[in-house]
């Protein structure tokens, strides 16, 4: 069985024709995952009981005659700050590292009663700050596409995972570009829709005005189809809206060869990489011929993005931090000298704690404080303001904007951890998007096909090789507008699988 090739739908349609059963696709994976991912490291636990017994009830229920929705039995992975009862839900952090789920997120509870399989939990930077997964407490994961680089982050296991054939489709979060940005590196497709799309109800938060849960997937139709049955109104969560008033992502396609791309101006500067550019510059060509129309716009805050981000953020990742005290979620760490409760707050936080955790939960807390409140905070919601307005208007001008996701590619593992101000700028092309709210994607630019898999012609005359790392470009959408970008990128796809 090839499980690299296997989507969502091409699993659907081999298990009502009985080629194989939910059961045999679980155990391939979990023997793949066996084989697999101790070069790679995506996951940091594995359910395979439960997966079984969901597959055996999908195979007892297709037995019967009856009818099976499209992702009933289909294998996932899900990052490990999404809780999934009786699972753990460490979000790569020594401090909830014994701690173990008791209810479902909203995601699984849809995803539960669609038939869907839960293959285990994903590696991830530490409570989602990182870009690159080696900030998790416990290992770090690689590239698949090259194993001395990183997958991108902070939802690098469950790209990963999707990019070596460890799962057919995942669930990741994305706050600052923590989907589209791994996505990009691993050659998948990463969306992040509209904020409120989708419930954050059983998500560890980490900046509540910014995370959003998200699909990763082979193919935009995957992402797609996931994300129809994650998306909608939740009573859980209050920022959640019902998407159906807006517009259905069934990529059901409605002339949008007539909608006009956006090309800001200031997300092609100096600093991209070259080869990055260049596929850029060739995806704009493909979309041409496919009758699109570009046009080119300003976002002039885009520039004060990065830093009104790192204000924002870190403000909101330490107020939500402050629960884990070592008390409520506690850490079997010897605390007998603790002579008082401060003490022992200061034990387990300071053990429990990341690097690059304890750095933002400071700076979030300084910017916080009396006498600084006004200077940094107010400012940069201000300036967030106006980065809103900058999209509202280029919208008024065109349908969709398409930029890079990442200024490069895969950087290799240990090249940036000294530095944080340089992982900072791998989501600057990221980072507006969540600011704004809106919804986006990031679409490998070229399908390269695994070792031993011939090319195809089109790559083979574009002098493309194997060994070549991915790159993915981002198209950015309207408020609750999933359904332009995504039609848009299946027929980016459906042209470039096809030539």
């Amino acid at each position: 069985m090839d499980l690299n090739n296997l989507t969502i739908k091409k699993f659907h349609e081999g298990l009502l024709k009985k080629e194989f059963s939910a059961v045999e696709i679980a155990e391939s994976f979990f023997d793949f995952i066996k084989t697999k991912d101790p070069e790679i490291k995506a996951y940091l636990s594995l359910g395979k009981d439960e997966a079984l017994s969901q597959a055996k009830k999908v195979d007892a229920a297709l037995a019967k005659g009856q009818d099976l929705g499209i992702l009933a039995g289909v294998p996932l992975a899900v990052k490990d700050n999404i809780l999934i009862e009786g699972q753990p839900a460490t979000a790569a952090s020594k401090i909830l590292e014994n701690y173990q789920a008791a209810y479902d997120a909203t995601v699984i509870k849809r995803l539960k009663s669609a038939g869907a399989v839960f293959l285990g939990k994903t590696n991830m930077d530490e409570f989602a700050m990182g870009s690159s997964t080696e900030n998790s407490a416990f290992q770090i994961t690689r590239n698949p596409a090259d194993l001395e680089r990183v997958p991108g982050g902070s939802s690098g296991g469950s790209a990963a995972a999707v990019a070596a054939g460890m799962a057919i489709a995942a669930l990741g979060s994305d706050t600052g570009g923590s989907i589209r940005q791994p996505a990009s590196f691993c050659g998948v497709v990463g969306l992040k829709p509209t904020y409120g799309a989708v419930s954050r109800y059983g998500l560890i938060a980490m900046a509540s005005s910014l995370d959003q849960i998200g699909p990763i997937a082979k193919t935009v139709e995957d992402a797609a189809i996931l994300l129809e049955v994650i998306k909608g109104k939740d009573s859980l969560d209050s920022t959640s809206v019902d998407l159906n008033k807006f517009q259905n992502s069934n990529l059901k396609i409605h002339n949008s060869k007539k909608l006009t791309i956006g090309l800001p101006e200031e997300y092609f500067i100096e600093g991209l990489e070259q080869k990055t550019a260049k596929a850029i510059n060739e995806t704009i060509k493909d979309l041409e011929k496919l009758g699109f129309k570009f046009k080119k716009i300003s976002l002039p805050h885009t520039k004060y993005a990065l830093s009104c981000y790192y204000i924002i953020m870190p403000a909101e990742a330490s107020a939500n931090l402050a629960r884990y005290d070592g008390i409520r979620y506690a850490r079997r760490e010897e605390t007998a000298d603790a002579k008082n409760l401060k003490e022992i707050y200061f034990s387990q936080r300071s053990g429990g704690f990341g690097k690059e955790v304890k750095r933002r939960i400071i700076l979030g807390t300084f910017v916080l404080s009396s006498g600084y409140y006004d200077s940094y905070y107010l400012k940069a919601q201000k300036v967030r303001a106006l980065i809103k307005e900058d999209f509202n208007k280029a919208f008024e001008e065109v349908d969709v904007i398409l930029t890079p996701v990442a200024p490069t590619q895969a950087f290799k593992i240990g090249e940036k951890t000294e530095n944080p101000l340089e992982m900072y700028l791998s989501d600057i092309f990221t980072i507006p998007v969540n600011l704004a709210g809106l919804p986006a994607i990031s679409i490998p630019t070229e399908k390269l096909q695994a070792p031993g898999v011939p090319l195809s012609p089109r790559l083979r005359r574009a002098g493309k090789h194997q060994n070549e790392l991915p790159i993915g470009f981002q198209l950015i959408g309207k408020h609750f507008q999933e359904s332009d970008i995504l039609e848009i990128g299946q027929m980016y796809e459906k042209m470039t699988n096809n030539q």
